[in-house]
Order: C-alpha cells, then sequence, then structure tokens
C-alpha cells in the first residue's frame, strides 16, 4: 500500500481486493499501534463501509482517520471470526475497541483423583491435573468456606501427597472430625472412594440422593443406640443444609447458568455477573469494562461476554439484562467451544427476570461507589500533583518496595494507584536473578527498576506488545530514602528517562508513621504536615508495598523450604521424580547413589542417571 494516503482513501485501496468471506481485519496507526479489531460476516463490505465517514459516530470517524495500515485474516466462518475477533482484542487491548478489564482467573474446586485417595483441593489455571473441577466461584474465600464445610460433610482429606505419605497416626483434622483419615487406614480406600464420589455427586447437583443417604444411616444409628454415630451423621447434614442455604440470589429455575447485567451511568458501565451452578449461587463479581460514551448497551454486553469465557468454561444458559441482535452467532460461537449447547436468554417475566432485576440493582450500587470513590480519588491525585510540582493530575503512581531475609528468597515489589484507586492487576513482583551480596538492598532495586523500565521501553519500540506490560508512570516512589533514590536515578540516567519524577520515601525516626520525609531528584527533601491527606495517601501506598513485597517473599520462602533437589535437574519431571523417591526414597539417598543403582530405575536412561550424578557430584 501507498503509504502516503491514509484514512478513507487508504481503507478504499484495501477494499478492492478484499473477498466477500467472513474474517477478521485490525486497523494500525501511522507508528504502529493496534487501534482496533473487528470481525465482519463480509470483510469487502465490512470495510468499505469505513471508506465513508458520513454518518459515523465521533470515535469511528477518528478511528478512521488515525488509520494508516490494515491487515485481514479470513476464517471458515462468522462464528469462527467471533472468536477470534474476542481472543484479539483481550490479548492485544486495541485503543477502540470495548476492553474486558482486571480478568482476573476464577477459583475452583478440585477433587484430585491422581492419587489413590482423592484429596480436594481450591484451584486456578489450566486444568491439567486428573480429577473433578466445580465451579467458577467469584472469590476464594467462597472456595475456602465450601471446602471448609465439604471437610464436615464427607472427611475428604486436603494434605498434601508427601504430607499424606508421611503419616504414622492420623492428624489433628481426624480428631475434629474434619477428615476421615485414610493415610493410616482408619478409613478403608474403598470407603474413602465412596466418601469421594459422594461429594464429587453432591458438587454435580444430586443432593438430594445425598441427603437420604445420610439421613437413613442416622435414623439407622438411632435405632440402634449408637448415638454418637447418628450425631455424627446429623452434624454432616447440617454442614450440606449449610452449603445450599448460603445463597445471596436464590435460583429456583437456573441448574447451570451465569447472569450478566449491565448498568451505565455517566460514560461508564458496570457489568454484574452471577455465577449459578447446581442450583447454588456460587458468588458474584462486578466488572467495568473500557467504553466510549458511544457504546450501545447491546454491543457492550455482546463483547463482553465473548471475551469473558475466551479463556473460561461456558455453562448451558446465559441470561442477560439486555436483548443482544448477536446473541444467536454469539451462542453458537460458544457452543462450538465446549460440548454442549449454550443458550442465551433476555428473560421478560418470572424468576429468571426477577434475578436480573436484582442482578441490576447490584450493578447500580457498585457503580455508585465506583463513581463516589473515583471522584474521591482524583481530589487526592490532584493533590499529590500539587504537593510534587506535576503541571497535570497524575494517571499512574508506582511505588518500589524489597524483601528477605539476610539477602534469602530476596523479591523486589511493584504497587501500582491511579484513578481508580489501587490497580491489584498490575502489580508486578520481581525473583532477584543477580547475584548479589547478602542483604544488597541497592543492588536489588536497582535490578528491580531496570528490569521493568527497560521492558517499558521495549515496548514502546514494538508496538505489537502494547497492551501486555504495564504503562508509562507519572511519579516513582521508592521506599528506602535518599539512597534508593540515588539508585533509581542512576537506573533512569542509563536508560535516558527524563520525563517520570521521582522520589524517595524515608521513614521518620523510630519508623514512626507521620514522620516521613520526602526526596526529591534535586537534592531537597521535605515532610508533609501530620494530618495532610497527600500524606495519608502516601502512607496507604507505602503499606502496600510493604504487604505486597513481605506476602510474596513469605510465600516464595514457604515454597523454598519444601523444594525437593530433584526439581532444580533438567528433565526430570513429576513421573520421573516420583520413580526416583519410591526407589531411594528420598533426594539424598537419589545424591548418594551410583550412576548404575540410578539407571536401573524404571525411566531412567543410563545417559539422564550420569546427569542426575553429575548434578550432585559438580
Amino acid at each position: 500500500m501507498n503509504d502516503v494516503i491514509s484514512g478513507p482513501e487508504l481503507i478504499k485501496q484495501y477494499a478492492k481486493t478484499l473477498p466477500s468471506k467472513p474474517g477478521v481485519y485490525r486497523m494500525f496507526a501511522a507508528d504502529g499501534r493496534l487501534l482496533y479489531v473487528g470481525k465482519a460476516k463480509s470483510l469487502v463490505n465490512r470495510v468499505t463501509s469505513y471508506s465513508r465517514i458520513s454518518n459515523q459516530s465521533n470515535r469511528i470517524v477518528n478511528m478512521i482517520m488515525q488509520t494508516h495500515s490494515m491487515e485481514f485474516v479470513t476464517t471458515q466462518s462468522e462464528t469462527e471470526a467471533l472468536l477470534l475477533e474476542a481472543n484479539l482484542i483481550k490479548r492485544l487491548q486495541p485503543k477502540y475497541n470495548i476492553l474486558l478489564r482486571d480478568d482476573k482467573s476464577f477459583p475452583y474446586i478440585l477433587i484430585k483423583r491422581d492419587h489413590e485417595a482423592g484429596q480436594i483441593v481450591k484451584h486456578r489455571g489450566a486444568r491439567k491435573i486428573k480429577g473433578d473441577y466445580f465451579g467458577p466461584f467469584a472469590a476464594a474465600g467462597a472456595v475456602n468456606r465450601t471446602i471448609s464445610i465439604l471437610q464436615r460433610a464427607f472427611l475428604l482429606r486436603t494434605c498434601s501427597d508427601s504430607y499424606y505419605k508421611g503419616r504414622s497416626r492420623p492428624c489433628l483434622l481426624y480428631q475434629i472430625k474434619r477428615c476421615a483419615a485414610p493415610c493410616t487406614g482408619e478409613i478403608s480406600l474403598e470407603g474413602y472412594d465412596k466418601l469421594v464420589d459422594q461429594a464429587a455427586d453432591f458438587l454435580h447437583g444430586k443432593t438430594n440422593d445425598i441427603k437420604k443417604q445420610i439421613q437413613l444411616k442416622m435414623a439407622e444409628a438411632s435405632q440402634q443406640m449408637e448415638y454418637e454415630l447418628a450425631a455424627f451423621y446429623r452434624d454432616r447434614m447440617s454442614a450440606l443444609t449449610m452449603i445450599q442455604s448460603d445463597d445471596q440470589v436464590n435460583p429456583t429455575t437456573i441448574v447451570e447458568g451465569d447472569i450478566f447485567a449491565l448498568y451505565g451511568k455517566g460514560g461508564q458501565v458496570a457489568i454484574q455477573v452471577f455465577f449459578i451452578r447446581v442450583g447454588q449461587n456460587w458468588g458474584n463479581r462486578c466488572y467495568y469494562p473500557k467504553v466510549d460514551k458511544s457504546h450501545e448497551a447491546e454491543d457492550i454486553l455482546a463483547s463482553f461476554i465473548a471475551q469473558f469465557y475466551d479463556n473460561k468454561p461456558c455453562p448451558k444458559q446465559l441470561i442477560v439484562s439486555h436483548q443482544m441482535p448477536e446473541a444467536p452467532l454469539l451462542a453458537e460461537a460458544l457452543s462450538s467451544r465446549v460440548n454442549h449447547k449454550v443458550e442465551i436468554i433476555h428473560p421478560k417475566r418470572g424468576d429468571k427476570a426477577n434475578m436480573i432485576k436484582q442482578a441490576l440493582r447490584n450493578a447500580e450500587e457498585a457503580l455508585g461507589r465506583r463513581l463516589a470513590e473515583t471522584s474521591s480519588q482524583k481530589r487526592l491525585l490532584s493533590q499529590v500533583g500539587e504537593k510534587f510540582g506535576l503541571s497535570e493530575m497524575p494517571q499512574r503512581i508506582e511505588i518500589y518496595d524489597n524483601s528477605h531475609i539476610s539477602g534469602s528468597d530476596a523479591i523486589g515489589a511493584m504497587v501500582v494507584s491511579g484513578v481508580e484507586g489501587f490497580l491489584k492487576s498490575q502489580y508486578r513482583k520481581f525473583n532477584i536473578k543477580s547475584k548479589i551480596a547478602p542483604g544488597d538492598d541497592y543492588a536489588m532495586m536497582r535490578e528491580v527498576l531496570t528490569r521493568r523500565f527497560k521492558r517499558m521501553l521495549n515496548e514502546q519500540d514494538d508496538p505489537s506488545k502494547q497492551g501486555l506490560v504495564p504503562q508509562r508512570p507519572d511519579i516513582v516512589f521508592v521506599d528506602g530514602g535518599k539512597g534508593q533514590l540515588s539508585i533509581a536515578v542512576e537506573v533512569f540516567s542509563e536508560l535516558n528517562i527524563d520525563d517520570i519524577l521521582l522520589v524517595g520515601i524515608a521513614k521518620g525516626p523510630e519508623r514512626n508513621a507521620g514522620r516521613e520525609t520526602f526526596y526529591l531528584v534535586d537534592g531537597t527533601n521535605f515532610m508533609l504536615p501530620p494530618n495532610d491527606p497527600v500524606l495519608y495517601y502516601m502512607q496507604r501506598m507505602r503499606d502496600e508495598a510493604h504487604r505486597f513485597a513481605i506476602g510474596t517473599h513469605r510465600a516464595k520462602r514457604s515454597k523454598s523450604m519444601v523444594k525437593n533437589p530433584l526439581d532444580d535437574i533438567e528433565n526430570i519431571g513429576a513421573s520421573r521424580k516420583k520413580a526416583l523417591l519410591n526407589h531411594f526414597g528420598s533426594a539424598k539417598a537419589v545424591s548418594g547413589a551410583s550412576v548404575k543403582n540410578i539407571a536401573l530405575v524404571d525411566g531412567i536412561s543410563k545417559k539422564l542417571a550420569k546427569l542426575i550424578y553429575d548434578h550432585f557430584h559438580e
């Protein structure tokens, strides 16, 4: 294409060569930034519509005028185009699309089946472990509460496989009737498997059958005057009833479905999502997608749902607050990704309509709170800008802290705040990789800042990576005062960054809150009045950075305490590690074995045995 022309003229040139097939198109700005991703039933018809700017919204006109190049992908069907569009929007975050933000993974309950005694755990991420998955739950707290109740009802173990293997007598959970203790044979594996199957059946919705079985056993124990056993079954019944009654929204006609309710005000929207599984409410979460005022509610909801299920299993029913013209196409696309039919319902009356009304009230209240908080946060950020000499209100503030114990398990932490408050989805942790002297905080800060801002500069140089890494901050605070600030200044000088304000925060005498000193690059420093709102805000940011750094460090330390030396050997996966431990009994025994003896283990070749031997005998 001719690099001179752009906008409508450029789009006309592209349209002349396009087929009337379904596909996805992308529009790029002069600097390579992705402006928009769209899908089309007919690429030529859709792209041709952009060659005329009359009767277009301001958003579309701006997008057309900024377009300097386009790319196209044809697909087999419009449903395939819809799925590809949702994936690209979610991954690349184009400027003019409706964007789903803060899309953290949901927690699930997993009943693991890869061990002789099934284990019930909380799970996030890919479903690679053999077992039964139940969810999603809106929050980790809901999962933890449900697992705790299921322990009371079905006595399933939650301990790790290594803890299970090392037991010689039952643990405390057995004593308080939270586990059947298959580890020490207090229950046979056959009997324990029945409990595991009962728990899975209950979570699959076969609640009445399970409750009837327990009621019969309770009655039988009572008739035989085994009152302690009868009380045990009574407690199990009570736990099951607790799970079923713990609902904020009480579904009576939905067995498996998600409820989506959209409410808009002041150019912003809130989408409240409720998760209904096996006739029970498993929690809700509110989202605030990035939209333009010109977007229609129906289009926002359709785009949101398509992106929402890009990495999640879709239930059989979606109950929505707005009638979406593309609902049949969206349902067909979602059905193609799962092994069941997906139905999208816009109810007008009945129980489902009442649930939509309740979800809408939740969305309205959530958006009202968010607008109030945003207004207050903007006033606070404006004051921060004034205190630190910025000409405009800062949009993004980052603060950095380190955590370690005598240099071990060192962690760097980045906390982010902006107009919407703390942006937890954009927090970052940095495992310190370089070999530094134990406790050298300056070297840790140098590595963290260098990695963070090198990546930022790489993003600017490579437009295809935009949206995949954190944005450019207006202010960077480093916790540690004058010394840490000097390190930050050196890093910024090496990277030629001169448009980001650097500030060091030193704790007050005896580390008292309210006596903090702020150090600037020009060598000056100052303190804020004890009752200044900006000081309270900076204390909250510093405390949040400290909390995040300490929490991340503790998690890393806990993981390293149970780390097996075999984990560091190349080509030793879970199955080979298990085979080695079963054969030798411990990693220490493996380290003392000869190459010949190591090679006797199933799955270990002579070459791999030599590699393992060399690892322990460098």
